[in-house]
């Protein structure tokens, strides 16, 4: 469009010298050589229009050429974010397993900074009792006490009783059964649990021993048996920092029993009761796995 304007405008102005040549009074040569340098201008700028029109010809190719770019990495971006969705989707399908094992890791860590924390204490007792001997032994020598006779003095030939075996110390019987459990020798564990609760059940730890009474029938799919010891440690343990982990894990018992609405409503109870906690998490997942709001 601009060219045929410019073609015009130039067609005019050579029409108008023309007649003006024509009815001017001046010399002729003169008019001759003003109509040459009209016709070089006329073709300068004919030839300017052609190279502007070339210049926005090859910017629109260019324009074209990132326009036809954005389209195709727009195209794999969409094929990107699909697969990323794939990919989340499938995580979140999965998420229930690998919660469960990040909850059973996490826990044992727990397990094993309990007690951690009760052997310190244990020790600080141990150190105090040690010391109090020390100071009545002290006190008795610079006392001038009297000194015990060895074994088999005297006249009386009277066996000596032997004294019981006393049980193993809390720790140690605490930390064998831990072992155990931990390696999956549950025939040894289980025992070593209930000695446990048999001599320390005023112990610290005697709620996480009935917790993993519990875990070792779960373990060997004895959902059955495995609710009433998780039930033991909501009950009998009150103050327990178990007691978020035995209601999650007496309400999936209930549901590998069958029993769905039961299961559910312990769930339910762990979101309620212990929001935050990873517990709770666990819970809240497997509910949303049943299709439950």
């Amino acid at each position: 469009m601009r060219k045929q304007w410019v073609l015009v405008i130039a067609a005019a102005l050579g029409t108008g010298f023309a007649l003006g040549v024509l009815y001017s009074p001046g010399p002729v040569g003169a008019a001759s050589r003003e109509m040459i340098q009209l016709q070089q201008d006329v073709t300068r700028l004919v030839e300017g229009q052609r190279a502007l029109e070339s210049s926005i010809d090859q910017k629109h190719a260019v324009l074209k050429t990132l326009i036809e770019q954005t389209a195709d990495s727009n195209n794999k971006l969409s094929t990107s974010l699909g697969s990323l969705q794939q990919t989340v989707q499938q995580a979140q399908a999965g998420s229930g397993s690998r919660i469960d094992t990040l909850g059973t890791q996490v826990q044992a860590i727990v397990d094993n900074l309990e007690e951690v924390k009760s052997r310190i204490s244990k020790l600080n007792q141990q150190a105090a009792d040690t010391q109090s001997v020390l100071q009545s032994l002290d006190a008795k020598i610079g006392g001038g006490g009297t000194a015990v006779p060895p074994a088999g003095a005297g006249g009386g030939s009277a066996a000596t009783p032997v004294a019981p075996t006393p049980p193993p110390s809390a720790d140690v019987l605490y930390s064998n059964a831990l072992r155990d459990y931990g390696g999956g020798k549950y025939d040894l564990a289980r025992p070593e649990f209930l000695d446990y609760l048999k001599y320390f059940p005023e112990n610290d730890l005697a709620s996480n021993a009935q917790f993993y009474l519990g875990e070792i029938l779960f373990a060997q799919k004895q959902y059955s048996d495995a609710v009433p010891e998780y039930d033991k440690v909501l009950q009998n343990y009150p103050k327990s920092f178990k007691l978020a982990a035995a209601q999650l894990k007496k309400g999936l018992a209930l549901l590998e029993l069958g029993q769905k609405a039961s299961g559910m409503r312990e769930l339910r109870e762990v979101v309620r009761r212990h929001p935050g906690s990873e517990e709770a998490k666990r819970a809240s997942a497997k509910l949303r796995e049943l299709g439950a709001r």
